[in-house]
């Protein structure tokens, strides 16, 4: 598959996993709110918000290719930092959900791995950063 088809098929599944959780996180600010109290975060509904608004804007960047390295980065550093707060040590006496949270934080982890390998290379011409769906638009 070409270069920057791959580029494109890898932002869509990405922003696929970010959009619509930013989305759900604010169509449902008391279930999110309630999620980061459990946490014990300090603010939870300032927290529910600002994930909310983030997940969705950086996700859409991504979808679009719109400042993709700096999104890329961002979103790498908050799926390590989502996946240690929400993830690491939760589970408690419960085996099945230790393992699940255990799981979790792995999976998170593997998506900053593929947001630093999307800031690495970039959106490719098939995005707003490399503007190439118009006319002249290289094909590789």
């Amino acid at each position: 598959m070409p270069r920057n088809a791959l580029l494109l098929v890898s932002r869509l599944l990405l922003a696929a996993l970010f959009v619509p959780s930013g989305f759900q996180a604010l169509t449902n600010i008391a279930g999110t709110t309630s999620y980061f109290a459990g946490l014990g975060l300090p603010l939870p509904t300032l927290a529910a918000w600002g994930t909310g608004l983030f997940e969705l804007i950086a996700g859409l960047l991504i979808l679009i290719g719109f400042q993709t390295r700096i999104a890329a980065l961002l979103l790498a550093a908050f799926s390590i930092a989502a996946g240690f707060i929400g993830h690491y040590g939760q589970g408690a006496d419960d085996a099945t959900l230790a393992f699940m949270h255990q799981q979790m934080l792995m999976k998170d982890i593997a998506i900053a791995g593929g947001f630093l390998a999307l800031a690495m290379a970039g959106a490719g011409a098939w995005s707003a950063d490399g503007r190439g769906f118009g006319i002249g638009a290289e094909v590789t």
